[in-house]
Order: C-alpha cells, then structure tokens, then sequence
C-alpha cells in the first residue's frame, strides 16, 4: 500500500495532481484508521497506463473512457487528426524559423509575406539593415535575404558585361515619342538604367532631361557617354529612388518609364508619378501583359512568381484611366528589342555557368531566358503613350 506522498513519488505526480485524479474517479483512495489516504498497486499501474494514454495525446476525460470500456474508434480518430494538424503547424514553424537563421529558402516566404503585406515588408527588411535598393532587389530578384549577397553579386557580374538591362530598342522608343502631341521642353526618364532612351530622347528632342536610377553604376556609366556626346548640358543623370522623386508637382511636360513601373507595381506607379506632369502633360510607361488570355501553364506559372501583378492589356487601360490618363497610343514592343537584350544576355550567362554551375542567380536567368525562347508573344512589353486629364 501506498500513502499518497509515496504513489506521488512512484509517478513523479504531485500530491495535487492525485488528489484531482480521485476528485475524476481515476483513483480510489481509501482511509486508513490513522487518517491516510491510501492506494494498492492497481492503483499506481492505473496511473501508468493513464500516463501512456495521455502520452498519444487523448484528454483525461477520454483517458477514462479508455480505462473503464471499449476504445471509441472515433474518438481516437477525431484526435488523431487534431495531432496531425497541430504537427504540421509545428513543422511549418519549425523550417521557418530554421530558414530565418539561415539553414534554409526563405523565397516562399518572402513572396507570401511581400503578397500579403508589401509595405510592411519592406520596412521589416529595412530594419534587418537593408536599405531600399536592396530590399527591392530582393522582391524581385534574389527573394531570400539570407542569400542576396552572393545572389547579387553573381546577378551583377553578369549585368555589369551588358549593354541593355531590359528589352528595348531605339525604333521602339523613338516610335513611341512620335506619338507625343507636343514638344517636350521638360524630361524626366524614370529608372533609366544605362540611359539607352535617355540618349535617344536628348539627340530627338531639344528638352532638359533628368534620367533617373538607384544604380551607381548605371548612372556613371550614362554621365560619361552624355560627356562624350556632348549631351550633358541638358540632360542630367541623378541617383535616387523612383519610389522618392525629389521633384515638386507638374516640374515635367513628359515622363518616361521603360520597363521599370513594376519596381513600383503599375497602378502605383501612375498614381504616384501623375502629380509631377504640367496639366495636358504625357507619361510613356511599358509593362509586362499577357498577349493571349489563355498563356501556357509553363509561362504563367512562371510569371506568377516572377510577376503577380502582370495582366492583360485591357486590364491596364482601365488602371490607366481609373489614374486620370488618357490613352494617345498603345503598342507591342518588337521581337528585335528583345533579341538585342537577351541573346547577350544568354551568351553572357552561359559562359559564367561553366564556372558556377550552382549559382542561384545564373539559373534564374537561364530559366527567364528558356521562357522567353519557348513562350514570347504570349507575353510582351506593351508602350503606352497617355496624356494627364484634368
């Protein structure tokens, strides 16, 4: 027999605990002369064997139903599957955390997190010491803040070999200022890159131009060539943010954004840019669209991940004129400007894949390139040319 201080020492329960099994009617203690609580060996094996039960998870009051009759198959069903579930919450948290400490991908998270709350990820990247440029790098391109370092380098040492960063082509660009009702005096190229349409619209127009990157070396790079041209006195390279132009409202007659209003987001970008146009002022801006409604489930795949935000191109005229545009011209930007951006590219991302075979960077390019040879026009580059209303 057992006192209820020793059974609680045999279990290593406290005597609370006990008393609470009793006050349930999983144990029954009875009272000796001297006033103990006391308790056989049936008692303790009970115990035991209600430790094992509870081990799998059942409660104590399914633990006693399990004791005193038949197991309830649906019972142990029903928990089996509440264990099931709280495991895979447990194993969600469990590879979370572990990516956050750099012992795995966190690129499923960073696109959930960026889908779900975009401007307070970015703040919350901010705060883990990246700065804007890096942290929209890493929306687009590396998604995964424990390895952008070395995926941007890889990312750089190629770009940097590159003349164009993004389809284009003067036929383009120029096609596209024919379609401006007036003569710009005032110019702001936004997210200019190396300033390919930048040179074009300063050799095409008499205008005083801003171009405008968050890239150091893009920027040098187009400050030299205007030296050497002879167009510097009117055109003006500047490294700043697009999400941040220092430019008071109506400061331009014409803006131009090639191939860079997805940093932003389209509908954000129009919103954002509108109040630095002169009233009657004009915005070309290009966006990735699909050019069929029903694209390949390779292709849309891929741009869902790369491009949530890509739509049709009648879904963008309505954006444009929900932001106060008028639509002057629309057209499809030409397979030649986008030979001119990635046969270069390709060349230049498989020589660097014979030395680094595993780079992250190096095989998201190949695969962007494999989707441009497979499935291009089904998607395209769209140039809108549209005027403010007011």
């Amino acid at each position: 027999m057992y006192r209820i201080s020793e059974l609680a020492a045999q279990l290593g329960l406290s005597r609370s605990t006990l008393l609470y099994y009793e006050k349930r009617g999983l144990l029954s203690g009875r009272r000796a002369s001297n006033g103990y609580r006391l308790y056989g060996e049936l008692d303790l094996q009970k115990v035991r064997l209600l430790q094992q039960l509870q081990a799998g998870g059942l409660t104590l009051s399914e633990c006693k139903q399990a004791l005193e009759a038949k197991l309830d198959r649906t019972v142990l069903s029903h928990r089996l599957a509440e264990l099931e579930a709280e495991i895979a919450h447990k194993q969600q948290a469990h590879t979370l955390l572990s990516a956050l400490l750099g012992h795995g991908s966190l690129r499923d998270w960073h696109a959930q997190a960026d889908k779900l709350a975009p401007d307070a990820h970015r703040h919350w990247l901010e705060q883990q010491g990246f700065d804007e440029q890096q942290a929209l790098y890493l929306k687009w391109l590396s998604k995964d803040m424990n390895e952008h370092d070395s995926y941007m380098a890889d990312f750089m040492a190629v770009f940097h070999q590159l003349e164009r960063w993004g389809p284009g082509s003067n036929t383009d660009t120029h096609k596209a200022l024919t379609h401006v009702p007036f003569a710009p005096q005032t110019v702001l190229d936004i997210g200019c890159g190396k300033g390919f349409a930048t040179e074009l619209l300063a050799t095409q127009t008499q205008a005083q131009i801003t171009a405008v990157d968050n890239e150091t070396q893009a920027i040098d790079s187009l400050a030299q060539r205007l030296k050497q041209q002879g167009l510097d006195k009117r055109v003006t390279p500047l490294c700043a943010s697009m999400t941040a132009l220092p430019f008071a409202p109506g400061s331009f007659d014409l803006l131009w954004a090639e191939s860079s209003a997805y940093i932003m987001g389209f509908e954000a970008a129009l919103n954002a840019w509108r109040p630095l146009l002169r009233p009657a002022g004009c915005l070309m801006v290009s966006d990735l669209v699909w050019l069929q409604d029903t694209p390949s489930e390779q292709a849309s795949a891929f741009w869902q991940q790369e491009y949530p935000d890509m739509h049709a191109i009648a879904a963008r005229l309505v954006q444009i004129e929900q932001a106060g545009f008028r639509v002057l011209a629309h057209f499809t930007l030409s397979q030649q400007a986008w030979a001119d951006y990635y046969e270069p590219l390709k060349a230049e991302v498989k020589k660097q894949l014979n030395h680094q075979p595993e780079s992250a960077a190096l095989l998201d390019m190949a695969r962007e390139i494999a989707i441009y040879e497979q499935y291009l026009g089904e998607f395209g580059y769209q140039m809108f040319v549209l005027q403010r209303t007011d």
